[in-house]
């Protein structure tokens, strides 16, 4: 097959950040997608509907001349939100709460300490229809940084699953052959998004020959049983697993230092390498499902209208990107060759 059309697609996980990178970051999104889940861990970071729907404004903004792109906005929980903030955001059309625990990821210092504690949240959440977006990490520093997905599911994931049948639960950017299995064997209120970098990329790309910071995200890259695991489930076509990119700029600088970023800046090239798995896996018929359907799906959001092409052309990821501020990114597989391109 030397081109594929789908159904416009939609990125279920993604990082914007603010001001001037804007001007980068969401004409790179809308390019090909249609919607995007917006993290909130700014900072400060998004706590209320007041905040989402300025930072949403912000984003909009930013947009192209006729871009038809559109963010959907994410309350950042810490152990001060109320019932009162879910009403208020679900009343604001906010779609979803982000739960990161403290200190799993960028910009996560003001989350949530004590998870029992949000259960009245997690209640008025599975009531209002507001799904529950989950950083399944711990960051109990005796607990090994390669096994800290697992001992989420163990300690946490496994009890608010039982504890709120009803509530929409997205594992998000999903790293383990045991969160596959956990989310491959759950009802239907429980899904998982998966990233570029966890399908392509194993941890000897992160160390092998030397640090690579470019590749380096969390979740930190597993080793290559578990990406193999995330190839064979999207291989599958379930429709409880689909596209989120965590694509997560950092400038240059940020990522090359003493303690660099964690993140893939992905925008410029995640549909072509989503579609180069796909096709590795011979699975191409499965591409549209992942990234155009079962999103769209599991939030109760109606599918797009529009059709993307994708044909099978070499072409070289910029090595870097000039943000406004005059410094430059690298983007995920920079200066790579990819074989499959999107049709302007």
């Amino acid at each position: 097959m030397n081109s594929i059309t789908i159904q416009t697609p939609d990125d279920w996980h993604l990082h914007f950040r603010d001001g001037d990178i804007l001007k980068e970051t969401v004409p790179a999104t809308a390019r090909c997608f249609k919607r995007a889940i917006v993290m909130p861990n700014l900072v400060p970071p998004v706590t209320n509907a007041d905040e989402a729907l300025a930072y949403k404004q912000r984003i909009m903004a930013a947009r192209e001349e006729n871009s038809q792109f559109e963010p959907l906005m994410v309350l950042y929980l810490t152990n001060k939100t109320t019932s009162a903030d879910i009403k208020a955001a679900k009343d604001a059309g906010i779609v979803a709460a982000k739960l990161y625990p403290a200190g799993a990821t960028t910009n996560s210092s003001a989350a949530v300490k004590t998870i029992e504690n949000l259960y009245p949240v997690f209640e008025a959440m599975s009531e209002a229809g507001l799904l529950l977006l989950i950083h399944g990490e711990v960051t109990d520093q005796h607990v090994d940084i390669f096994d800290r997905e697992k001992a989420f599911i163990d300690q946490y994931l496994e009890k608010i699953v039982d504890d709120f049948p009803s509530l929409k639960i997205v594992f998000e950017h999903i790293t383990t052959k045991e969160a596959a299995e956990f989310v491959s064997g759950a009802d239907d209120n429980i899904a998982a998004t998966i990233t570029p970098q966890h399908l392509l990329l194993n941890r000897n790309d992160l160390l092998v020959g030397g640090i690579r910071p470019h590749n380096y995200c969390l979740p930190v890259l597993k080793r290559n049983i578990h990406q193999e695991a995330l190839r064979k489930v999207v291989a599958t076509g379930s429709s409880k697993f689909f596209l989120g990119t965590d694509s997560a700029p950092h400038e240059k600088h940020r990522k090359e230092s003493d303690c660099g970023c964690a993140g893939c800046y992905s925008a410029w090239s995640a549909i072509e390498l989503y579609t180069q798995v796909f096709d590795e896996l011979n699975a191409l018929d499965k591409l549209e499902g992942f990234a155009s359907h079962h999103g769209a799906d599991f939030y109760g959001l109606e599918r797009n209208k529009g059709k993307i092409t994708l044909v099978k052309e070499d072409w070289v990821i910029p090595e870097e990107i000039m943000l406004p501020n005059g410094n430059p990114i690298v983007p995920f597989f920079g200066g790579q060759t990819i074989h499959w391109k999107l049709q302007s």
